[in-house]
């Protein structure tokens, strides 16, 4: 269903970011007690990496990790997601999934809470490099990449999901929060779409 006044597009701007939002291994291993089905939105942002590698634009990971303050900030957030303490610094847990692995000088950002943009120097980075557009993609479509898209919005920015190179533990959530994010904060687009963007940029 769609309702007049809603679901217009804001596009894309002149210089993306691509921000890949904690697709550790916490989140992607089978043996976590956190895992989600993520193997197609990986592949995905695999293709997205490669294409914003060549175009020689922005990316940025994020991964969750509680050291001893961070259990302290999020106490309230650990007590309802309790399986969150397995993501503690040193642990194979915090890493970015190897399929997807930064390369040099591409940073990751560490941080307790769903938006990529709290407690981080993300809004900074950002900035520093001139970017227009947040491209999200990563996990999960009802918490961090939404909150994610919440946030870039309301820091400026024009917002584009690519609906493969995001994934969530439940696909009734994924689905409503998708539309939620297309009705108001942002374009979700498909990933062909996306490539063929910043392929563009690149030429």
């Amino acid at each position: 269903m769609r309702f007049e006044g809603f679901h217009g597009r804001a596009g894309f701007g002149v210089k993306p970011a691509l921000v890949v939002v904690d697709v550790n291994r916490g989140f992607t291993d089978p043996a976590s007690p956190l895992v989600c089905d993520l193997d197609e939105c990986v592949a995905a942002i695999a293709r997205l990496l490669g294409a914003f590698r060549r175009a020689a634009l922005p990316v940025v990971f994020t991964t969750v990790c509680y050291d001893d303050f961070g259990r302290k900030a999020a106490a309230v957030f650990i007590e309802k997601v309790p399986a969150l303490l397995a993501l503690e610094p040193g642990s194979e847990w915090v890493e970015i999934d190897p399929r997807i692995a930064p390369v040099e000088g591409e940073p990751v950002l560490s941080k307790y809470f769903a938006s990529a943009f709290f407690g981080t120097t993300l809004a900074s980075l950002l900035a520093s490099v001139g970017c227009d557009t947040v491209v999200v993609t990563g996990a999960s479509t009802s918490g961090c990449v939404r909150a994610t898209a919440l946030d870039a919005l309301q820091h400026g920015y024009r917002v584009v999901v690519p609906r493969e190179a995001v994934g969530d533990r439940n696909q009734a959530a994924h689905e409503a929060n998708l539309y939620d994010i297309d009705t108001k904060y942002g374009d979700v687009v498909p990933l062909e779409e996306t490539l063929a963007y910043v392929e563009g940029l690149a030429a």
